[in-house]
């Protein structure tokens, strides 16, 4: 899987630049019977319906243009917006969701929880300040990056 993934983001790449797009995310999962190649793209003014279509035609014209095909089995591609929970993958995403309100999944447990949801007040290459509530008390936990087994953006209720 990640060939095919490191290979979409090879071509991928390119037609992005060409249209200030960012790559956010890719996946190639298998989902019931179906397989499906997801392109999660963005810009600074936001993405529309208009620039996923046309960026999914450049991206299904530069894939049937590879000999040997990189993706060997049949698959449904997907363009879209990363949504308003984007992920955080990159520093880039860290120092963007600085002082936003994100969702934290750990490797294992801190201070006797696996996730947390609050705002990022703080980010160094090593760590991260996030300032949560907890019943009705606000407290801070200072989380290693490396513990990070995913982050996204959250909407707070």
């Amino acid at each position: 899987m990640s060939t095919v993934v490191e290979t979409v983001t090879e071509l991928v790449t390119p037609i992005l630049e060409v249209g200030n797009f960012e790559l956010v995310d890719i996946e190639f999962v298998k989902e019931g019977k179906n397989w499906y190649l997801r392109v999660f793209v963005d810009k600074e003014a936001g993405i529309n319906i208009e620039d996923c279509a046309m960026i999914s035609d450049k991206i299904s014209e530069k894939l049937d243009e590879c000999d040997p095909d990189p993706i060997e089995q049949a698959y449904y591609l997907e363009v879209s917006s990363p949504g308003a929970e984007r992920p955080l993958k990159k520093e880039n995403d860290y120092e963007r969701a600085l002082n936003k309100y994100i969702h934290v999944s750990l490797y294992q447990q801190l201070a006797g929880s696996k996730v947390f949801e609050g705002t990022m007040t703080e980010l160094t290459k090593s760590s991260l300040k996030l300032e949560y509530m907890d019943k009705t008390r606000r407290k801070e936990i200072e989380i290693p990056r490396a513990k990070i087994a995913k982050a996204r953006l959250a909407i707070k209720f």
